[in-house]
This record gives structure tokens, sequence and C-alpha cells, in this order.
């Protein structure tokens, strides 16, 4: 975790998206390096102990984040917006436009990490503004949920499944083969779908720090496609 006395922001935000106002918690390093968008899964918040302890370790290396609840508390209780992939990206539009006008994150390039069904909309999203944004991690994700929209998503992609999530880990490899640009799938060896096996959400964190760190940095630009799997 790192220090809060190294952070010069860390709090609760409002984020205006169309009709609705959407919760979000942000943290901000000193001289952050990048902005990291969370996009959480189906039944989960800003509040998922698992995308917040990435995030620490994120803020740790340099980069800013913001977890964001894309939907307001009613929205949640209809099941049919948790898997409305198109109303979720818009909503991580929205919230990229507002993290624009933040003093401290212009001018940051910016990541997308999604979980679940949240995967399917931070691609969603990246294949809409290919321009805007430069990476996009997925923590046991639905890729496949983006459609049309995975073969115009330009920014370098890892897909991270756990090599006992077998129904996700196809859907992984099959999307993979859909991506365009630097596109990594990596299989974390005996971990399930939410990664709760010793030292196996260590492994996220650390696999998204790597990726986030490199290709977000303002001098980073994709040059090759990495098609396959890597075990860890």
């Amino acid at each position: 975790m790192i220090a809060p006395d190294l952070l010069i922001r860390d709090e609760e935000v409002s984020i205006p998206a169309g009709e609705v106002t959407l919760a979000a918690t942000l943290a901000v390093p000193a001289d952050p390096q990048g902005l990291v968008i969370f996009a959480h899964g189906s039944g989960s918040s800003r509040s998922s102990p698992r995308n917040r302890f990435v995030a620490a370790t994120l803020n740790h290396d340099g980069l800013a984040t913001l977890l964001l609840d894309m939907l307001t508390e009613q929205e949640a209780t209809q099941r049919a917006n948790v898997f409305d992939i198109d109303l979720l990206a818009r909503r991580l539009m929205a919230a990229s436009d507002w993290a624009e006008k933040q003093p401290e994150l212009a001018g940051l390039q910016l990541g997308y990490f999604g979980a679940s069904t949240g995967a399917g909309a931070a691609l969603a999203a990246a294949g809409r503004e290919p321009s805007r944004v430069h990476a996009v991690v997925s923590r046991g994700g639905r890729p496949d949920l983006a459609g049309p929209a995975l073969a115009q998503v330009k920014a370098p992609v890892l897909l991270i499944v756990g090599g006992h999530d077998e129904a996700i880990l196809g859907l992984n490899r099959l999307a993979l083969q859909r991506l365009d640009g630097v596109s990594q799938l990596s299989v974390i060896r005996g971990a399930t779908h939410l990664f709760e096996e010793p030292g196996a959400l260590e492994e996220v964190a650390r696999q998204a720090t790597h990726f986030f760190s490199k290709h977000l940095a303002r001098e980073s630009t994709p040059r090759q496609r990495i098609a396959g799997t890597q075990g860890f």
C-alpha cells in the first residue's frame, strides 16, 4: 500500500455522465506517470477489495487511479444494466472526459483496467476512441462482450486469466485473435476466476503495473502484436 502522505489527492469524487452522477474514488500520487480508470465487473463496485489492491499497487508505482461505479445504486438493481456494454462504455468515456479537466490529471496518458463484464466495456470504449486510450488490462474478463469494437482497439491489451478459469480462458483466447496491435494473453497457473489463491492477485497486480508503466509512458508506441499465451 502507498503511504497516504505520498498521494497529492485521495478522495471520493462525483462524475457527471449524461442524466446521472457516478461515484468514484480518485488517487493521485505525486508526479503521476499516467492514469488508469477501473471498470468493475457484474455485482461489484469501486469498493471491490481486489481492484482496490491492484489500484494501490499502481499508485505505489506512480500511476493515478480512478475506481468508478459505472452504474448508480438504482441502476445496479436491474440485472440487464450490468450487461449493457454500450451503456457501460459510454460511462467510461464520460469519466475520461471528466479526468481530462482535472488539473492533476491533464495531459496524462490513459489506460483502462477491466474485470469481468467491465473488461468488455473497457475494450468497447477503447475501440470507439482508439487515439485516446493507450493501454487496457483485463482481469478474468469478458473481452468477447466488446463485440465488433474489438477489431477497432489499437491500444496494447493484456488479458490476464486464471489457469483454472477454463470457460473464461476459452473466451479470452478467441478474443485475442480479434485484437489488433500489441495484444497478449497471460495465464496465471493454479488461479481461479477471483484469483483468491495465495499469490495470485499479487501476480495480477505485478503484471498490470508493469504493463501500464510501460505503455502509458509518453514515449511508448505500439510496435508489434504478441499473439500467444504466457504462463506465470
